[in-house]
């Protein structure tokens, strides 16, 4: 479980280069941290976190998303 801030701490090491997206180049890129995300957002691979969560279809995570992700899959604390 990961608090909102453990949350943005990570979308921000993620988003290599800061436009306020992760893409599936920036989640291959931090292995580890990408096997972290899949674990708090219960898909098992960076495509299946795009194709679920990605809402707008624009190939990136923003952070709501990736919050919403997370919510959904009861792994997010109010810490």
């Amino acid at each position: 479980m990961a608090t909102e801030q453990e949350l943005q701490a990570l979308f921000k090491t993620l988003d290599r280069d800061e436009d306020g997206k992760v893409s599936l180049s920036e989640l291959f890129l931090s292995p580890g941290l990408s096997a972290v995300l899949e674990a708090e957002t219960d898909t098992r691979s960076p495509q299946a976190l795009l194709a679920k969560h990605d809402t707008d279809k624009d190939g990136k995570l923003t952070f709501a998303e990736l919050r919403q992700a997370v919510a959904e899959a009861n792994n997010l604390t109010w810490q």
